[in-house]
């Protein structure tokens, strides 16, 4: 190409760019003359107006006024992702058994869940941002509870911002322990408890004790005490339940490392059973023995006059027979556990929330478990292959036998073994 074109092609260009920057000033100076124009007949038109109830100008109105923004409404910062699946299907389409799979109950029992949550989960819409309804976050909560889902996940689910998945969550699971948990994870009648042990074949029982290993991530301070006998990060949960394997009193927050009887001997619990005021005084004669109401733990507890445990060593027939009456009777709590789990699935898997946010949300759970029993609602097959399969990561950690008993502990438990020697021969 000649010298020459490649000056007259530069200089089309040069006078093409100027062009176009004129044209961007020109309009720019029409805008700002449209804006003040704008501005002075609406100061025109509001003339003789009072302004000594105002509380003087925002400072959205003095950009406008000084031509930074154009005064235009301002909207809620809602996100911009569909909601319809939840407005449109699950709300008016879905089923009963669509509930149940994927809420744990169904949508009768939800609703009320919700309005027994209103007084905690009431929030009011902003300038800035339109409230989620109480009925969303508490799905929100559940659905994320009872899936090993994302948070991620959940979001797009639901059509919320992921940050919202995890506020929602401990939203509600602040709202059930501070509303529900001395409502529903409570004794309740014990004659009943009683009589339902009584009828499984142990007398003046008032329940069955166990703990559970919840794992966690790794904490920042401290780590090592939160690695139990297995090697993985837990949690312990403390619980006692009824003949129904419903919860009647919950102790979470231990690390993993701390032995079940340590965890037993510093919880309430304890103190309350240690003083005889946890039970009525409700005492029952077993040959020439009296017992009070106990109740059963396997061999990581102490033998006490209100805690019975298996034998252990050497077993004979009568041994052998007391112990198949109290394990009878105490798989109770372990199958509750595995439908705490098999419901709120989360449970199965590491949790990455804090330290101080983990016992609220497997104490939550513990509640949506007692709600789900008394409401009978169904728990079903496939949930506990599910739990068995993800609880396959996490084994139980092996608890060590403690040997130490008192005197009428071991006075209790030989006229018990008495007393069911004597049953198994008159049957």
């Amino acid at each position: 190409m000649e010298p020459s074109a490649i000056i007259a092609d530069v200089l089309s260009v040069a006078n093409t760019s100027h062009l176009i920057a004129h044209l961007f000033q020109t309009q720019m100076q029409r805008n700002r003359e449209r804006r003040q124009r704008k501005l002075r007949e609406y100061l025109n038109s509001e003339r003789g107006m009072d302004l000594s109830q105002s509380a003087g100008p925002r400072p959205l109105d003095i950009m406008v006024a000084m031509g930074h923004v154009d005064p235009v409404e301002r909207r809620f910062w809602a996100r911009e992702t569909s909601t319809d699946w939840w407005d449109r299907i699950v709300l008016q389409v879905w089923d009963e058994s669509q509930w149940l799979r994927n809420f744990r109950m169904r949508k009768g029992t939800f609703l009320e869940l919700c309005e027994l949550l209103s007084p905690a989960l009431k929030r009011q819409d902003t300038r800035m941002r339109a409230a989620l309804t109480i009925q969303k976050r508490v799905a929100i909560a559940l659905w994320k509870l009872a899936t090993p889902d994302s948070y991620r996940s959940v979001a797009n689910q639901f059509g919320v911002g992921k940050s919202t998945v995890g506020v929602a969550v401990m939203q509600v699971a602040h709202a059930i322990v501070d509303l529900l948990l001395s409502k529903v994870v409570t004794l309740g009648d014990v004659q009943v408890i009683i009589d339902g042990f009584a009828a499984m074949g142990f007398p003046n029982c008032g329940g069955a004790i166990d703990g559970t290993h919840i794992p966690i991530l790794g904490p920042e301070h401290q780590g090592s005490q939160y690695i139990n006998r297995k090697g993985y990060f837990s949690m312990v949960l403390q619980a006692l339940v009824d003949h129904k394997g419903r919860f009647t009193n919950i102790n979470v927050g231990w690390p993993g490392k701390v032995h079940d009887a340590r965890v037993f001997k510093n919880s309430g619990l304890f103190r309350r059973l240690q003083h005889g005021v946890y039970f009525p005084d409700r005492k029952i004669t077993v040959g020439d023995v009296e017992m009070p109401t106990v109740i059963l733990g396997d061999p990581a507890y102490p033998l006490m006059p209100w805690l019975m445990k298996p034998y252990t060593g050497a077993l004979d027939t009568e041994k052998e027979l007391f112990n198949y009456r109290l394990s009878k009777c105490r798989m109770v709590v372990e199958c509750a556990f595995g439908r705490l789990k098999g419901r709120w699935r989360s449970l199965l898997t590491r949790s990455d929330l804090s330290p101080k946010n983990i016992p609220i949300v497997i104490a939550a759970c513990c509640v949506l478990h007692n709600l789900c029993e008394i409401k009978g609602e169904t728990f079903m097959v496939g949930w506990e292959v599910e739990a068995n399969r993800l609880a396959a990561d996490y084994a139980q950690p092996d608890t060590r036998a403690i040997r130490r008993s008192q005197r009428d502990a071991l006075r209790i438990r030989e006229a018990l073994k008495a007393r069911f020697q004597t049953d198994q021969g008159n049957q």
